[in-house]
């Protein structure tokens, strides 16, 4: 049985993708002051935004997941929080390489439909 989150938190900054559960569990409580254990997702990415490492605690246990893309860079938010929140439908877009953040973007004012 597959975890699902309550909540996927994006964290900003990226990290060393060599970083295991215990590291970006640490990270979690020390820098973001929230507890790993609160049945939200933490997405964690590398500088070039190709990986990334998602930790969830399902209730008896913590996940740690990673992706690769082969192509492509994962998107992520250019915010001065430390965290960012994602819906389910803006996660299933970023973990497959799509811009999720052009999912609400407007039309231009000159474009026609």
């Amino acid at each position: 049985m597959t975890p699902t989150p309550h909540q996927v938190w994006l964290v900003v900054e990226p990290v060393d993708m060599r970083t295991g559960i215990d590291g970006l569990s640490q990270k979690i409580q020390n820098t973001l002051g929230r507890t790993p254990c609160d049945g939200s997702a933490y997405a964690f990415r590398n500088k070039r935004q190709q990986r990334l490492k998602l930790l969830i605690w399902d209730g008896t246990g913590v996940w740690l997941c990673q992706r690769r893309l082969h192509r492509g860079q994962f998107k992520w938010p250019d915010c001065n929080t430390p965290t960012h929140g994602l819906t389910a439908e803006e996660w299933a877009w970023l973990i497959t390489g799509v811009d999720w953040q052009r999912l609400n973007a407007t039309p231009h004012s000159h474009w026609q439909v």
